[in-house]
């Protein structure tokens, strides 16, 4: 099965996901707020993308909120054995759809509850601790609340930690209190602030999963990539993608969407090999 995953596989801790995964944020309403447009059409592309061969789900109770977690449930529960759902928590949604953080270790135990309750499951198989600020990481310590994951870990909640939206020093006072997998971050072919991060857990065995791995809520645009896509004869965010999956083995993609048909241009990313020459030139981008 590994063999077929899309973009080949990756271990986090005793569990075996696509490098290729699919981040659920956009089957909420506009602005991440609310029911979606069309529910109908998010559950196909959720089912579509378990068919696809994706098994790295990535999700958040807190879009919607409460809304992407209900989908997924409704449309792929009871999951198949080898399909990983990633969540995250730190933050809630106001009525005017903003995200205020909730790191108290109360905030947290119900953010973790709260996902298994609606996700139908008894344990979360990663769950990343998001800090920060919307796409980029504040100094301070996360202790206490990472702690209050550990806690919940060892009792079985969740199986495996992650932490997101973080700088490397934060990073390495998680890993000082329990094991960490993931690191999800900020990161594209033109913004690259982490890349001696992502070495650095490269060498260490930990997944490094970009969000906005194409520019989120501004799109990537770049002559640069418009050109390499037009040699290779592919959508310019199918090369961003491309570069991503080549840029380290450790990347794991997770790039969301509401349409079947991008759903399909972004997984056909991973029989996309970018030559030496195409590499170069788009690493320019960010340079």
């Amino acid at each position: 099965m590994t063999d077929t995953l899309p973009g080949g596989a990756f271990t986090l801790g005793d569990l075996t996901v696509s490098r290729m995964g699919y981040g659920a944020m956009q089957l909420a309403g506009p602005g991440v707020f609310g029911p979606p447009v069309d529910r109908d059409a998010a559950i196909s592309v959720l089912r579509t993308a378990v068919e696809l061969g994706i098994r790295h789900i990535d999700t958040s109770d807190y879009y919607g909120p409460h809304v992407t977690n209900e989908i997924i449930g409704e449309a792929l529960h009871p999951y198949p054995e080898d399909l990983h759902l990633v969540t995250k928590v730190g933050a809630r949604r106001d009525e005017k759809g903003g995200w205020p953080p909730a790191l108290a270790p109360d905030e947290l135990r119900q953010a973790v509850h709260e996902n298994l309750d609606r996700l139908g499951l008894e344990a979360m198989d990663v769950v990343n601790l998001r800090v920060g600020g919307v796409s980029a990481p504040s100094e301070g310590s996360l202790a206490e609340p990472f702690e209050t994951l550990a806690e919940l870990q060892q009792q079985g909640l969740i199986r495996h930690l992650g932490v997101s939206n973080v700088t490397a020093e934060q990073v390495a006072e998680a890993r000082a209190i329990a094991p960490v997998v993931c690191v999800q971050n900020f990161y594209n072919l033109a913004h690259r602030d982490d890349d001696a991060l992502i070495d650095q857990l490269a060498g260490d065995g930990i997944a490094y999963t970009p969000f906005f791995p194409l520019g989120g809520f501004s799109p990537l645009q770049s002559g640069t990539l418009d050109g390499v896509a037009e040699r290779v004869g592919a959508p310019p965010m199918t090369v961003a993608l491309a570069w991503l999956l080549q840029r380290s083995p450790n990347v794991l993609l997770i790039p969301g969407t509401s349409s079947v048909e991008h759903l399909r241009a972004n997984v056909a990313a991973v029989d996309l090999t970018l030559s030496d020459e195409d590499l170069v030139e788009l690493e320019g981008i960010g340079g």
